[in-house]
Order: structure tokens, then sequence, then C-alpha cells
């Protein structure tokens, strides 16, 4: 069972209504760690109402825009250092320089600090469909009154909460500690000791002697972390929510949450605890460190299902590191393979390892699946009508097989090898990757219509429409193709696929051939001279000969490496001389014999 198909499960014996959470603070740049948390809980949602169509299940997104400033991160200008302490709401949001830009700011009426950095992750959410029920903001719950009784609860019982604090986190908190965070009149929550409670009315002195109050059914200030975050179970009757390591870890915030929320006359949510998502070779994602990729950048490299598949494959508990080079390519050339063959059921007599395999599998395209409605009528199609529809319907037979045509690795190649799109079109047309069909609307500038990509679902639609057009729509390769030029001109293409075809003998490649190669390259060059130009031939020529010369495959290639492309290894070398003209590849062999015979 895959695992969300699981934590649903778990959440059924809970009851048909639920609410499921997520929380971030937008202190800096949302990164795609952000997004293990959000389509964590979109695909437990998506388990839900697959296992119960009729369950009331609600998503919905706290943004801590009540956090402050905690510090002038290195993206920053230093004159943010004023607004250290102050809330995210209520800061301006950064220019082009890293400055507080005052004018979009508007005093406090244009766009905020938290606005900045949230639309744009909004956005990426919305490309991933991902279904937010609620954007909650944090500092407008407070404003409002929305945490008034779990605000007063709290302050009313502050010893409780201390004991419960000190006894399962094992730290013993200050002595002048108070379950609020009052903000001076200054807008600032730095410096500011509690020194009286008057029910609503907490009374505090900053740093410099000055008095004030702070009014929590007004949201003069907020509750801290360990206590608003079960204050927002308790408001919103938060069920499930997925949390980071740190949160679930022994006397983290989930340990003493679920027992401060019982103050609040509610109960914790079902935990799901998820490993980070780090970035390969730089560590863990943090906005604060700008240790990141942001979500919009990641989707100009690669197709959202590729990002959602990244998640819904991997348990929660599992650490992620992603991978923007040949993991990458790796990922989608295997999200691709298992989408042929999703109409491929169990022989049968398959063993219980195997239908538990195909299941989880088919779980997992199910919820990568950008459309949720998408999703589920693939996962009807398999479950309900499966291999005997498919033999009735042969357009759906073939968007199938198309799948697989046209790999990443290969528009990875190709994109390289081809300035203009109308080249590359050829290319594929010429190796039947596409047929007659696909090559005049992709070189007339059409692509799949929007309505074959969203198609509209009506109770009435032909369960084989809706699959063929989740297909078609992975099958769009002008949209993969625009995002394969935006992957190979960013830093994070992998190297090993980065092509430098040569038009000369480099000085690499002169200090890396040997005399002994020469009789080999002669004898290559003669079969390719005249031999068919495709891929499976060339590599059956370069492997044969070098059978035949007693060269061990690793060194021929190598050499052949060296002399086409400056580096000893890239992507499968037939591909690459097939793409290329025949007069340039023996060209090139020719400059290499020429070199070793002066």
């Amino acid at each position: 069972m895959h695992w969300a198909d699981s934590i649903a499960k778990a959440l059924s014996h809970r009851g048909n209504d639920h609410v499921i959470a997520s929380g971030i603070t937008p202190s800096g740049e949302f990164h795609i760690g952000h997004l293990r948390e959000i389509l964590t809980s979109d695909i437990i949602k998506r388990a839900c109402l697959h296992q119960n169509p009729d369950a009331n299940i609600q998503f919905v997104f706290f943004v801590d825009d009540a956090d402050p400033l905690r510090k002038v991160y290195s993206f920053l200008d230093n004159s943010y250092e004023q607004f250290i302490g102050h809330q995210l709401a209520k800061i301006p949001p950064p220019d082009k320089n890293g400055a507080p830009d005052f004018e979009r700011f508007n005093n406090g009426k244009g766009m905020s600090y938290a606005d900045y950095f949230l639309e744009p992750f909004k956005q990426a959410l919305e490309i991933l469909g991902v279904e937010i029920d609620e954007y909650i903001s944090n500092y407008q719950a407070y404003k409002t009154g929305k945490f008034t009784d779990q605000a007063r609860a709290a302050c009313n019982q502050a010893d409780q909460i201390r004991e419960i604090i000190e006894r399962v986190s094992g730290r013993e908190l200050d002595e002048d500690w108070f379950p609020w965070n009052p903000i001076d009149a200054e807008g600032c929550m730095d410096g500011i000791t509690v020194t009286g409670w008057e029910d609503p009315i907490v009374h505090w002195k900053d740093s410099n002697g000055n008095t004030g109050q702070s009014d929590v059914t007004k949201g003069e200030g907020k509750l801290p972390w360990r206590i608003d975050w079960p204050a927002k179970w308790a408001w919103r009757k938060v069920t499930m929510e997925p949390f980071g390591k740190d949160h679930g870890a022994a006397g983290g915030s989930y340990d003493t949450g679920k027992e401060i929320v019982g103050l609040f006359d509610a109960l914790p949510p079902y935990p799901t605890t998820y490993e980070w998502i780090s970035l390969k070779g730089a560590g863990a994602m943090s906005s604060s460190t700008g240790v990141t990729i942001g979500p919009l950048e990641s989707l100009r490299l690669v197709p959202p299902e590729i990002m959602r598949y990244l998640i819904a494959r991997s348990q929660p508990k599992r650490h992620i590191d992603f991978d923007t080079g040949n993991a990458l390519i790796e990922l989608a050339d295997e999200y691709q393979r298992k989408m042929s063959n999703v109409h491929i059921l169990p022989e049968p007599g398959a063993s219980k390892r195997q239908i538990k395999a195909h299941e989880v599998g088919l779980s997992q395209l199910v919820y990568s699946a950008v459309s949720s409605e998408l999703g589920w009528a693939v996962k009807k199609f398999v479950s309900e009508v499966g291999q005997e529809n498919l033999k009735t319907s042969q357009q759906l037979k073939i968007a199938f097989e198309n799948l697989t045509k046209v790999s990443f690795r290969h528009l990875a190649l190709i994109a390289q090898l081809r300035e203009n799109d109308a080249d590359v079109w050829e290319s594929l047309l010429r190796s039947g990757l596409i047929i007659d069909s696909q090559y005049h609307d992709y070189t007339e500038g059409m692509i799949v219509p929007d309505d074959i990509v969203n198609p509209d679902l009506s109770e009435n639609s032909s369960i084989n429409l809706i699959v063929q057009s989740h297909v078609e729509a992975w099958n769009n390769l002008p949209l993969r193709l625009e995002l394969m030029r935006n992957w190979i001109n960013s830093p994070h293409f992998p190297e090993g696929f980065r092509l430098r075809i040569q038009d000369e003998i480099s000085d690499g490649a002169k200090e890396n051939i040997d005399s002994r190669d020469l009789q080999y390259l002669i004898e290559l060059q003669q079969a390719l001279s005249s031999c068919e130009w495709e891929s499976g031939t060339i590599n059956n020529h370069v492997c044969e000969l070098a059978k035949q010369k007693s060269m061990s495959l690793r060194d021929t290639f190598e050499l052949l490496y060296w002399i086409f492309l400056d580096q000893n290894f890239g992507p499968k070398l037939a591909n690459i001389l097939a793409e290329m003209s025949r007069d340039d590849v023996l060209n090139l062999l020719q400059m290499a014999i020429d070199e070793l015979s002066s």
C-alpha cells in the first residue's frame, strides 16, 4: 500500500471530516524543500478522497506572517536591521538590491515582506496542481480575534504550560517566560519582558524601561511557536499535519503540542514526520541561508509531474537528495517508463509482492498527476477497466506506446545538437520517434490544446478519453523541449550531459589518443563511411571493431569521447554521432588519424 493510502486509511478510522494543515514562515525565498510538506499534504488529501469520495476533506495553509524578522539574512541589505523583531506582515518587501522597498509597501497598504515571498510560491503550487482550500494569514487571524480563546487559555494556564514544556523538552524556561510575545509601541517583539497579566491584557516593559499593554484579543503580539502550533490545531480543528523531523524529535514541538492542545479542549492531529530535501552538494535547503532552488525555478526545468513524482515515490521519512544533474534525468525517464506500463496488469498467478509493487507504483503515478481528476481516472481505468478496454481503444493504446519514444535523456541530447526547434522535430521524425501529423503540428507552432491537457471532466466523460488526455498531456513535446532548453541554459544542467562537439582535434584529445589506436580509427572511419546512419548500426561498428582489436570498450569509448567531445565521458556516443552529419564525423576521425600519422 502506498504511504498516502496507509495514512488515509488510518484517518478514516477517525471519521470522514478532516482538516489537513501545512504552514511555513515566509522569511525568505520558498524552496523545493518546502514542497515536500505541501505535496505530502496534497497527496494525502487525494488519497482520502480516493478511498471515500464523499468525505469532507479540507486543506488549509497557514502563512506564519505574524512571526518576526529574526536577523538580516544574507540576501537582505543591512538597512533591514531596523526591522529585526518586527512581524513579517508589517515590514516592506526587498527591492532588487535587497533594500526595503517602501514604495511597494505603501505604509502597510501594499505588498509586505511576507507577500513578496509567498506569491511566487502560490504560483508554483497552482502549476503543480496543489488544491489548497484556504490560505490563512496568521497575522490577520490574530488581529481578527481568531486566536482569542486559545491566547486567553494559554495566559490563564501559564504555569501548566511551563510545566509541560520543561518536562517534555527537558529544558528550563527563563524565569520571566510567558506564553505571549507582546509587541511594543514601534511594533517590535525583541527585548520585551512581560510584567503582568490581567485577562485579556498583558503588561510589558521594554529594554529601555518603557512600559505598555498588549491586548491578546486584538492580536497585539502572538503566542510563542510551541503554543501557537497547538492553538492552530484547536482553532481550525486540524486532524492531520505533516511536519519536519526537527518538530517530530523526542521532546520536540509536536510532543509538547499534543499535551498543550488538551488545555484548549482539542485533540492533536495525526502525525506524519518527513525528512529534509537537500540540494545535492550543498546540504539541507534553507530560505534564511540561501541554500535553495525555488519551486518556480525548478518548474522552468522539468514538468510539474516530475516534481510531484519526486515526493510521491518516496516515503516521507526517507531523505531526498535533489540532484538537478544526472539523477533528475534518471527520475524523469523512470516516471516515463512507469507511465508507459501503467496499463499492464500483473499476470495471473503473480505473487503478492508483485501485486503490491504494481499497486504502489500505480499510486505513485496517480498522485503525480497535476490534475487530481486525471489521476483518479488513471487509477479507475487500471483497476476497473484494465487491459481489456485497452484492446478496444487503438487510440489509447497508441498514446501509451508513444510515451517511451522520446525520453528525457534523448531530448537533452537533441536539444543541444539542434539549435532550432524545427530541426529537432525533423530529427525525431527521421528517427521514427514522432509521426507525420505530430511533425506538422509542431512545425506549425501547434501544441496540445488546453482542452486536452485540462479536459472538461463531466460525469459522462469516457474514462478512456480522460486517461488518453493525461497521457497526451505528458507527450506535449513542445513544452518539454522548452523546459529542456531552459535546463540546458541553466547552471543546473549536468556537465556529463553537456555537449561540446569539436570541429578540430583538441589539445585534450591530442594528449589522450595513442598511436596504438590508429588502425582502429582507420577501420572505424571506413565502416562508418558507408553504413546505415542510425545509432544502432553505428554502435555495432564501434563495439565490434573494438573487440576485433582486443580493445576494452571502456578505453574505446574514452578515445572517441576525447575526439568528439574533448572529455572522457558523455551521453550515449552512438546517439550523438547519429545526430551529427556523416561528413562531420568522418572529418573528425580523419583529423585524429592525421594527428597520429604525423
